[in-house]
């Protein structure tokens, strides 16, 4: 399977031919996790609408939710103005994070204003 040229031609790749994918929800606009795309799973995430990626530690493809059932069915794929980062806007069934949980950015906070903070603190009561 290939990538269309012209989507291909227009990607800007770390060395190890990469590209940064940020996933949110379509509905709530939460951002759920980052992943890593090379062009095959960019194509496969294209043409079946299953969020694929490329896992760094494996070494392998993986498609969101093949064994934890967590799946990402995706309803929209934005490349930004560089050509270096993927944004995907997804259908989340259960929790985006490796660890069940419904996001990977919910652990540490570094910082935020006193409002922003409330409204963590909301969310996770």
């Amino acid at each position: 399977m290939l990538l269309d040229v012209e989507i291909a031609d227009r990607l800007k790749r770390t060395d190890d031919g990469l590209v940064p994918c940020v996933v949110v929800d379509a509905t709530s606009g939460a951002v759920l996790m980052m992943a890593w795309m090379d062009d095959e799973a960019l194509h496969r995430t294209l043409t079946t609408r299953k969020a694929t990626y490329w896992s760094r530690s494996r070494n392998e493809y993986w498609v969101k939710g093949e064994t934890s059932g967590h799946t990402q069915h995706v309803r929209e794929v934005r490349l930004d103005c560089d050509g270096d980062t993927l944004l995907m806007r997804v259908d989340q069934t259960g929790g985006a994070c490796h660890t069940g949980d419904a996001t990977c950015f919910d652990a540490d906070l570094l910082l935020a204003d006193a409002e922003a903070s409330d409204r963590v603190e909301e969310v996770r009561a």
